[in-house]
């Protein structure tokens, strides 16, 4: 292997001191500086002590080491083993790379591994950012940087704060490991294990991730993020949370879209918002929420269902604007009705009440947060179950309802009116079944139960003892009960859906667990020579990892032995005459 192989040298002067420095020869510079070369790297320093027999240098002062033309060197002090090729360098230690520089106190440089490490802070400075770290450790081949502890990476338009953080200095690509920052102006990504384009400003985050908005919040199992259009998605267990208008949107794929401050939310999506101390969940294929926090808009499509302590709802289609409390259960499919599509006709149930039409409005209270009332129209049709047998029921064109409390207390239909009621005495026992048509009706009612009805010009009915009134016309032109479909707990909100299949996660693997960059349990020679100021210990980490400067960092004090001098005088003209012949 390369390690026999002896180091070359030039030098204008050589100097000899055994008693300062023992088996060594001092070489300085006059007009040129000390050159060194060994199994191709090159070293130039301005003065240097030389220790020819063991193959070991310590060279100070502008010292400049060149690997090839990827790798250059600058520092104060360096020193090299030409037989393990291990190279320490302190003060001022630059070294550059095509696409970055790096700036540290202290480096070393293993040459057989290509790997360079530094343990007391340092500076990589990239063409689109800055990284520091205490701990650093650069691969050549592979071209990447590993930092451990206190990470930091400065961007114009960004600042990552990581525990670890892996750089590939090619690409700008960077992995991050253990609780993880990335801050700017407009958002905050959190994760724990996470890739990051530096370059492209794109990343990929899969450990507990989040994005923070400056009033949203997305978490998920799988995040990517896109700084240049504003834009972050999400995939598997997502939560995007509205600090402001205290709602929550949960699913299995999200996107958002900061600049338009819109959400789009599918695979088992639900819209949870707080009302009056009682939440009110929403769920359907897709949700959507656009809109600035004072202007924002929900949106829900197909199979809506909806879903309060009090009260719960089908709908095709929602509409919410949180702004004025107007909710719109809607059926936008235009088509024909069948009998399947009437089950996407807008329902409400309060209690044992259901309430059915073409469209239903809901209005809420924006500064109280609570219900003040409802709308139904065209075909409206309440029909309330019986306590005992049959349905109370009452059709019109149009429905108005009115709230106290979140209770519904009092219900107006208007325009052709027809009622069906189940009259009961106070020992609930039935006296007779009510068929009656109107122009309008008022219902009052009394904890959701029926307690009152009034008819309202061109009345035309009457009491009929129930076994005068024939079966087959018990039930109003238009009846479809649909109490089986009552969502009566949040679970509800699924009933009769396939769980959706989630998607594999792409995930980021850890790190390889590298070994210790002084391990030397595989080289015949210790990475140190006898005569390098480090020692041993040196090389094991410590609370304190800088190495102090010391005496040996400065340039030697030339102070030549008469009698070597002369003797090595002799030597350079014995070798230049046979360098001539």
């Amino acid at each position: 292997m390369g390690q026999d192989r002896l180091i070359d040298y030039e030098s204008e002067r050589q100097i000899i001191n055994e008693a300062q420095y023992p088996g060594a020869v001092i070489l300085s510079g006059v007009t040129n500086q000390v050159y060194f070369n060994h199994e191709g790297i090159e070293i130039w320093c301005n003065n240097a002590v030389f220790y020819k027999e063991a193959n070991f240098f310590k060279a100070y002062g502008n010292v400049r080491m060149q690997q090839g033309d990827t790798v250059t060197m600058q520092s104060n002090y360096a020193e090299y083993n030409g037989t393990t090729q291990f190279a320490f360098a302190s003060g001022k230690v630059k070294m550059t790379r095509p696409q970055t520089t790096l700036e540290t106190d202290t480096l070393f440089f293993d040459r057989l591994k290509q790997q360079a490490y530094y343990r007391s802070g340092g500076t990589v400075r990239d063409t689109a950012s800055v990284l520091k770290s205490i701990v650093g450790r650069y691969y050549m081949e592979q071209d990447k940087y590993s930092f451990i502890s206190k990470v930091v990476v400065t961007n114009p338009e960004y600042v990552i704060n990581s525990e670890q953080l892996d750089f590939y200095s090619d690409s700008g690509h960077a992995y991050m490991y253990g609780p993880t920052t990335i801050e700017s102006e407009t958002s905050t990504v959190y994760c724990e294990r996470g890739f990051y384009d530096t370059r492209g400003d794109t990343g990929y985050f899969v450990k507990n991730s989040r994005i923070d908005y400056e009033n949203r919040i997305l978490e998920g199992d799988s995040l990517y993020f896109n700084r240049n259009t504003n834009f972050a998605s999400g995939t598997n267990n997502i939560r995007v949370t509205d600090t402001l208008n205290k709602s929550l949107i949960t699913g299995h794929y999200a996107e958002v879209f900061r600049e338009r401050d819109s959400v789009f939310i599918t695979k088992r999506a639900v819209a949870a918002t707080l009302q009056d101390r009682d939440s009110i969940f929403i769920h359907s294929d897709t949700l959507m929420v656009t809109g600035k926090p004072e202007n924002r808009i929900i949106r829900g499509f197909y199979d809506v269902r909806m879903y309060k302590s009090d009260m719960s709802g089908k709908s095709d289609s929602i509409f919410i604007d949180q702004k004025t409390g107007l909710t719109k259960l809607i059926n936008i499919n235009k088509g024909p009705i069948s009998s399947i599509d009437k089950k996407r006709n807008p329902i409400l149930w309060s209690g044992n009440n259901q309430m059915t039409g073409d469209t239903i409005h809901l209005i809420s209270n924006p500064k109280t947060e609570k219900l003040d009332s409802l709308k139904v129209f065209d075909n409206a049709f309440l029909i309330q179950k019986d306590s005992i047998e049959g349905y109370n029921q009452v059709k019109g064109k149009e429905l108005t309802g009115l709230f106290v409390d979140n209770e519904l207390y009092q219900v107006d239909i208007l325009k052709n009116t027809e009622t069906i009621f189940y009259s009961r005495n106070e020992d609930k026992d039935l006296i007779g079944i009510n068929k009656t048509l109107s122009s309008s009706i008022k219902i009052l009612f009394e904890e959701r139960e029926i307690r009152d009805i009034y008819y309202y010009t061109q009345v035309d009915g009457a009491l009929t003892p129930e076994e005068d009134f024939p079966e087959n016309v018990r039930l109003l032109n238009g009846f479809n009960w649909r109490g089986p479909e009552q969502l009566t707990e949040k679970n509800h909100l699924f009933s009769g859906k396939t769980p959706p299949e989630l998607v594999k996660i792409q995930g980021i693997p850890l790190p390889e667990v590298e070994e210790d960059f002084f391990d030397d349990t595989n080289r015949n020679q210790p990475l140190l020579n006898e005569n390098s100021r480090l020692k041993p210990e040196d090389l094991k980490d410590r609370k304190i990892d800088s190495i102090p400067s010391t005496p040996e960092d400065r340039e030697p004090l030339i102070k030549p032995d008469p009698v070597k001098v002369n003797e090595a005088k002799g030597e350079n003209e014995g070798e230049k005459e046979g360098d001539q012949n």
